[in-house]
């Protein structure tokens, strides 16, 4: 590990452990349990059936190359 990012830890540990401002001390946790949740469950269930299509596309070898993927979408590129 980074020795500069355990000092970093540190030094927080260290405030953290003295901090009596509980409005602080709120926010903290709500951006703790922000951080923690897991992104999928953050997307529309529209945008988790298109990645798990295309999870399944790939699983069943349904691919297409880039060059043929550049062809069919040039006109955007």
């Amino acid at each position: 590990m980074d020795t500069r990012i355990s000092n970093q830890k540190l030094e927080l540990i260290q405030w953290l452990s003295a901090l009596e401002d509980q409005s602080v001390i709120e926010k903290l946790i709500t951006f703790r349990k922000e951080e923690t949740k897991d992104w999928w469950d953050s997307i529309s269930a529209k945008e988790r059936n298109a990645i798990e299509k295309g999870i399944n596309d790939a699983d069943d070898k349904k691919l297409n190359s880039h060059s043929e993927v550049r062809k069919i979408y040039e006109k955007w590129l």
